[in-house]
């Protein structure tokens, strides 16, 4: 009786592990990569100009247009989301193209930059590019970019109109494949302007000046998968869970990493749906407005 009391529970067992693996498997492969969610975030920067208070950022990143549950149409309902929100200002963090991903299909620029040429916002739209634009022909990419309305900034910055004043936006080349060039990018920018700065590996936060009040990032795509009681099994950067996701402040310094939308590698989302970040600003201590 003992002994097919074991038989009985280890049965059971072993149809709960199966149950669990499928859920997984159908989740992450099926059914979470294809969803989109709109993250909102509000990031406190006590030392930031009262100027950029109120400052809502759709933030996008790692479309990799081509994976699994990334054609098209579903860039079409990224664009559509990210417009019915009114942000302010829109930016762009990188790996427009998959290159890699088990299952992709290999599509042109061109058709990705016009769908995103569709975005809008008062103060603008602008992106970096990320390793696998690189891989997959940058110029190319920052071409048809460019000539969708987008500003492509490559280690380049611009002065940002908002509420009859200005900050300025500095865009840093990737880290991966390109040659940032932090420290005489940030030291050109008039001193005492209010600054943000865009870059597609958050890596390069390590290296960035206090004088930007955020910094923002993707390419971890908070590593793809998480797990209970097990964390991010892996996370694509040097400094590990660090700067996995997420509003991150070190020493008086502020970055925000998106998850992203799209999938590197091998095709699954489990616990990291795809996402549309809005980032809104607040600076403790500034004037409030009635309509910001």
């Amino acid at each position: 009786m003992e002994s097919k009391g074991w038989s009985v529970f280890f049965r059971r067992v072993c149809v709960a592990v199966f149950v669990l693996l499928l859920f997984f498997f159908v989740w992450g492969f099926g059914i979470e990569p294809a969803r989109l969610v709109t993250r909102r975030a509000d990031v406190s920067l006590p030392e930031a100009s009262p100027l950029l208070d109120g400052l809502r950022i759709a933030v996008i990143s790692d479309l990799h247009a081509g994976a699994p549950h990334i054609g098209l149409e579903k860039i079409d309902l990224v664009v559509r989301r990210i417009n019915e929100e009114n942000p302010d200002l829109i930016l762009l963090l990188g790996d427009f193209l998959a290159t890699d991903v088990l299952g992709g299909s290999e599509m042109a620029p061109e058709p990705v930059a016009a769908r995103l040429g569709g975005l809008r916002a008062p103060a603008g739209v602008f992106a970096v590019l990320g390793n696998h634009d690189w891989w997959s022909g940058g110029d190319r990419i920052r071409g048809v970019l460019e000539n969708a309305g987008i500003v492509v900034l490559e280690n380049e910055f611009r002065p940002v109109p908002f509420r009859g004043q200005s900050f300025w936006l500095a865009g840093i080349a990737d880290e991966k494949t390109r040659h940032p060039d932090v420290d005489r990018l940030i030291g050109a920018i008039p001193e005492g302007a209010p600054i943000l700065a865009m870059t597609h590996n958050p890596d390069l936060f390590s290296r960035i000046s206090a004088r930007v009040a955020l910094t923002l990032a993707g390419h971890t795509h908070g590593g793809q998968v998480w797990l209970p009681f097990i964390g991010r099994p892996i996370v694509p950067s040097r400094f590990g869970q660090r700067y996995a996701l997420g509003h991150v402040v070190e020493k008086g310094r502020h970055l925000f990493v998106t998850t992203g939308i799209g999938t590197s590698m091998i095709p699954i989302r489990f616990g990291v749906p795809p996402e549309i970040a809005m980032v809104t600003i607040r600076v403790p201590g500034a004037p409030r407005r009635l309509n910001p």
